[in-house]
């Protein structure tokens, strides 16, 4: 941290409750906030004690009603059951549908699970993507892709995916050229 500002113990005229530069702000003095500080009165503290009194037992603790199946649900082999309550906006279909199906047969502490998910991530896309033409609607990619703000505010970081997308074509393309000669 380059702009912090330590005391280390030697008074230059500056008040120690003061705090140090952080973030490049200037310090702020927090002394004259009331009731500042974690060593105060414990009666004077918001956060103790923790439990309310008296305590909430009032709530109720009954199992919510079972949400009707009506699309297909993905669920873990380590918890078999499906919750109460599940979201459902997207079953699976095509492609990544087997893809999703696939890494639901696996546990989740296995890499595969979670690559075959990343990568059914990106075949959706790709699936969204043909869907779209083939109702006649050009999506605009690099629209939804942030392109015009990545370019506003981050021109080095879009230069670099940039680069690093076009090796990454560049390689795929001499991998499937060699593997046809």
């Amino acid at each position: 941290m380059a702009h912090e500002h330590h005391e280390h113990g030697h008074d230059h005229g500056h008040s120690h409750d003061v705090a140090v530069f952080q973030h490049g702000r200037p310090p702020v003095d927090r002394s004259a906030i009331q009731g500042w500080g974690a060593d105060l009165d414990r009666k004077n503290r918001p956060g103790v004690p923790m439990e309310r009194t008296p305590p909430r037992i009032d709530a109720p603790l009954t199992q919510p009603e079972q949400q009707p199946e009506t699309v297909e649900v993905l669920v873990s082999p380590e918890r078999p059951g499906i919750t109460p309550l599940y979201g459902s906006p997207n079953p699976p279909r095509g492609v990544s549908g087997m893809l999703r199906r696939a890494a639901f047969k696996e546990t989740e502490n296995d890499l595969r699970h979670w690559w075959l998910l990343m990568l059914a991530d990106r075949v959706d896309v790709v699936e969204g993507l043909v869907e779209d033409l083939a109702r006649g609607h050009v999506p605009n990619v690099l629209g939804e892709m942030g392109i015009k703000a990545e370019w506003q505010h981050n021109k080095r970081g879009l230069a670099q995916k940039a680069a690093i997308g076009a090796a990454a074509a560049g390689i795929a393309w001499y991998l499937l050229k060699r593997r046809r000669g």
